[in-house]
């Protein structure tokens, strides 16, 4: 009885742990910071300014729930909200059509990188850090090195409403994150699809003799990443205004934090949407109490990284125990 009773709080403090420290931080930031780090406007800043890196975090999941990396995410993201501001700045496309064409296209370059992963052989790692550099590059030659400015009359404000508008009194884009992580978390938890992403992602070999067509579904995971970073970069261009080419980089370490720290969280040693999306609520409030704080701007890039090999550490600790305790890290189909 308390070896079950001992069993049980572990796997509760596994799975909601880090709820649990997003209250305590909260907790602790608003009894240092009573004016200021328990308020609307903080909620409003958190809601809003955490929802590119949310989406994206999004988007690094999928993936890694088969074992795979998409490094490209960032230039990704770059490129994207480069290419709506030359749509509706340059080439004056109605910003709808240019939404749908980035979101589209950022599909088609998942497409691409699922199959030079699964039909050329190429480590994940090496192939999407290839594609992201030639977007890089891509980037760079839409832009000409330089930004993309609105004219005199700006942008359509329908289009800027996308990220600055507001629903039943907070920012919208919170909502956008929602709704994605309820449908990501639908399909990987409760559809057949979701199941054999996982059973690819747990032991390839094995998904390929149950006559699970693994490459098929590589290729599905990288396609749904890239709609997501495309969508992210609409949301990107939305905030910005302007396109700057070198912008989505600082999106890819916090990507995979929250990718790879979600993976403790929720269901604990496996890639989830709801573990994804506590992890970055987490990284969001402590970022914003140390900034409060006045913390200097290098506290940012260190959180981040000592935050990943927390959250690889976690990961793998908490898979090998799921595995101990004789429980498949992935879903069987």
């Amino acid at each position: 009885m308390t070896g079950r009773l001992r069993g049980s709080a572990a796997h509760l403090l596994g799975a909601y742990g880090l709820l649990a420290l997003t209250a305590l931080l909260y907790l602790v930031f608003s009894l240092t910071l009573p004016r200021t780090f328990p308020t609307l406007d903080t909620l409003d800043s958190i809601l809003s300014t955490q929802s590119i890196p949310a989406v994206l975090a999004l988007a690094a999941t999928v993936p890694i729930v088969t074992g795979a990396f998409d490094l490209s995410i960032g230039y990704g993201l770059g490129l994207a909200h480069v290419m709506v501001m030359q749509l509706v700045v340059n080439n004056g496309w109605p910003w709808p059509l240019a939404c749908l064409t980035v979101i589209v296209g950022g599909g088609v370059v998942g497409v691409l990188n699922g199959v030079i992963v699964e039909f050329g052989r190429i480590d994940s790692f090496i192939a999407t850090l290839g594609t992201g550099s030639m977007m890089y590059a891509v980037t760079g030659w839409i832009t000409d090195g330089g930004r993309i400015v609105p004219g005199p009359q700006g942008l359509p404000a329908a289009f800027t409403d996308v990220y600055n508008s507001k629903f039943l009194g907070l920012p919208v884009p919170a909502f956008y994150v929602l709704a994605l992580a309820v449908a990501l978390w639908l399909v990987l938890e409760r559809l057949p699809l979701g199941r054999y992403l996982y059973v690819v992602g747990s032991n390839p070999r094995a998904a390929d003799l149950l006559g699970v067509p693994v490459r098929k579904y590589t290729v599905y995971a990288f396609a749904t990443s890239g709609l997501l970073v495309g969508f992210a970069g609409v949301l990107l261009a939305a905030q910005q205004q302007i396109g700057n080419p070198s912008v989505g980089l600082d999106y890819l370490l916090p990507a995979f934090v929250g990718a790879l720290l979600g993976s403790t969280a929720i269901k604990p040693g496996r890639p989830n949407a709801m573990g994804t999306l506590v992890a970055v609520t987490v990284l969001a409030v402590g970022l914003t109490g140390i900034g409060q704080m006045g913390a200097d701007f290098w506290t940012v890039p260190l959180f981040h990284g000592a935050t990943l090999l927390l959250a690889v550490g976690l990961a793998g600790y908490a898979s090998r125990r799921r595995t101990r305790a004789g429980a498949p890290s992935t879903a069987s189909p």
